[in-house]
């Protein structure tokens, strides 16, 4: 088992890193300052192998055991990119950058991988290897997939992979899991209406866009009502509607957006069938004409059986007391792009407590570093329970 006083004692230190993080939030795959960080730090911690650019500016490190005759290799991943919000708290060490902030957490998630990486380098109380996954662009930019498809699972050799992210609400030291579905497939969609435009006081002359485009708002919601089954989630939200400029025109054009999110590949197929048909017919049958651009985002994060059961079993060794571990949390319709890992291998998602702080996303939003020795023991505990020293 690790040695919670060690990771305890790195608590400080730990929670400095994060806060330099938090104040200097990155988008996307701009983390070169985050990245380069995580890299100097990996290296002074002694690990066998830091090598960056990894999807661009992900970073891994590779941590060996005192040996590795079981030959496993078990990959870690935390995200590091910030979110374009700007931040409403009066912490001392809020965003400096405006526009930007560690809204979701990522901040709290590197720290405490680097935490993990560093107990892990210093006492290697483990059969096997390490491999810690520091990604980038996961708020909408595939960051995971593009390390994939920068090879990163067959060069490493990463037979499993595992991932963790905090929740606002969940106490402090409970976790949160469940097999199969955790959270959504997300999807977008673009759509235009091509009607006739005219003089707002003679619509008889024109195929107004505007009707046209309330009536597809409308009967887009039928996809959940009357196409899915009740007993299936999805969501089919038309979250911008843009047209017109003037009181007295009819526009010619409307554009809609908005987001498709399923738990099912057969969902998401219908969805993607009805909302075409759907936009098509309803634009046709007023005289008008419509095209829809669909795409598929990140897929559903799907948990594999054996891996989930193992996590909650160390998430139950860490957590604090009995029943602080959640295996049957109801399914998310949020997304994450640690889907096209556990696609990639089997593993297992966990949701983290971070107490009763603002919901994710939100401009008042913080991690809770109270979490963080909780969150460096479950990564130091998964490690060494899954490939036991000799």
């Amino acid at each position: 088992m690790p040695k919670t006083d060690r990771i305890a004692a790195l608590k400080d230190e730990i929670t400095t890193w994060r806060r330099d993080f938090h104040s200097n939030p990155e988008l996307l795959y701009d983390v070169h300052r985050t990245a380069g960080i995580v890299a100097e730090k990996l290296a002074s911690f002694g690990c066998d192998e830091v090598v960056t650019g990894i999807g661009r500016t992900g970073v891994v490190g590779v941590i060996r055991g005192r040996s590795s005759g079981s030959g496993k290799v078990i990959g870690l991943r935390a995200d590091m990119d910030a979110l374009p919000i700007e931040e409403e708290t009066n912490l001392p060490y809020r965003s400096k950058v405006s526009g930007k902030m560690h809204a979701c957490g990522h901040d709290g998630h590197t720290a405490m991988l680097l935490g993990a990486a560093r107990y892990l380098a210093e006492t290697r109380d483990f059969d096997g290897t390490v491999v810690l996954l520091f990604q980038p662009a996961e708020e909408g930019g595939g960051g995971a997939r593009a390390m994939i498809d920068d090879g990163v699972m067959d060069r490493f050799g990463v037979q499993e992979v595992y991932g963790m992210h905090n929740m606002p609400g969940l106490p402090v030291g409970s976790f949160a899991l469940r097999p199969g579905p955790l959270m959504a497939a997300a999807d977008r969609f673009r759509i235009r209406v091509e009607g006739k435009g005219g003089h707002a006081a003679k619509p008889n002359e024109t195929i107004d866009t505007l009707l046209v485009s309330t009536h597809i708002v409308t009967a887009l919601q039928s996809i959940v009502s009357r196409n899915a089954d009740p007993l299936e989630s999805a969501v089919v939200s038309v979250t911008a509607f843009k047209a017109g400029e003037a009181f007295n025109v009819i526009p010619q054009t409307a554009e809609l957006m908005g987001t498709v999110r399923t738990l099912t590949p057969e969902l998401r197929d219908l969805c993607e069938t009805r909302l075409k048909e759907i936009v098509t017919t309803i634009a046709r049958a007023f005289g008008a004409t419509a095209t829809v651009e669909y795409e598929r985002g990140y897929p559903v994060t799907r948990n594999h059986a054996a891996q989930t059961e193992f996590a909650a079993g160390i998430a139950a060794k860490v957590a604090a007391g009995a029943g602080a571990v959640d295996l049957e949390v109801p399914p998310t319709m949020g997304a994450e792009d640690f889907s096209f890992m556990l696609e990639a291998r089997p593993g297992a998602f966990i949701f983290m407590g971070n107490g009763d702080s603002a919901g994710l996303h939100h401009p008042a939003y913080d991690f809770n570093d109270e979490a963080i020795p909780v969150g460096v023991g479950y990564w130091a505990t998964l490690v060494e329970t899954a490939m036991p020293a000799n």
